[in-house]
């Protein structure tokens, strides 16, 4: 009974996670979607991408069951990340159905096996698993995204959230300004030592 009801619960926070990566997307031009919003190119649309490559791989191979449709892999020679972003070949809606196709195919997965069923990640340090271990690993991996997501359509348009039911009210901008004044105000004060300016001189 257990067994079930932990399957079911990590498997129903796998739903609602990637519906929430999907989220992020909603409403942005297609510049926005692609474009790198970091130092090291992170950007929306190549999240979806990398989370439709990770997960058809744990729920397909290391069952024994791979995804049908050809994926680039990661451990390629001659791989470059480029399951990080999307070329300007690769439209929007392709990746977001490829997630979706993905998606199905992992539930059948998650339900034909119990939480115990045995798999094998060979590019793991002990790579005898359960369905149990990855479950819990591709939850984790996709709700660390969607994390970064969440950052990076916040600076995009301001939106947060986890859903349009639950995304914040935006407030205009002197809200915003004086919310980062009041954090600014604390951190400088936090590190203030007498007689200086609260930072540690280059020589420290």
């Amino acid at each position: 009974m257990i067994d079930e009801f932990a399957k079911e619960y990590l498997h129903h926070d796998l739903r609602d996670i990637r519906e929430t990566m999907l989220w992020k997307l909603d409403g942005l031009p297609e510049y926005d979607v692609r474009r790198p919003l970091t130092m090291t190119g992170t950007n929306l649309l190549g999240l979806v991408k990398h989370l439709s490559i990770t997960e058809s791989r744990y729920f397909g191979e290391v069952f024994g069951r791979p995804f049908p449709e050809p994926l680039p892999r990661w451990d390629d020679a001659d791989h470059d990340e480029t399951d990080m972003w999307a070329s300007e070949h690769e439209t929007r809606e392709g990746i977001i159905d490829r997630y979706r196709r993905v998606w199905a195919h992992s539930d059948a997965t998650i339900g034909a096996l119990a939480i115990d069923s045995p798999g094998h990640v060979p590019w793991w340090p002990r790579p005898n698993v359960k369905l149990f271990n990855i479950l819990v690993h591709v939850l984790t991996e996709t709700s660390r995204h969607a994390g970064h997501a969440d950052i990076l359509r916040e600076q995009l348009d301001g939106s947060t959230g986890a859903a349009a039911e639950y995304a914040h009210p935006q407030s205009d901008e002197p809200f915003w300004a004086a919310r980062r004044a009041t954090i600014e105000r604390a951190a400088r004060a936090a590190v203030a030592r007498p007689g200086d300016d609260g930072f540690p001189d280059a020589q420290d």
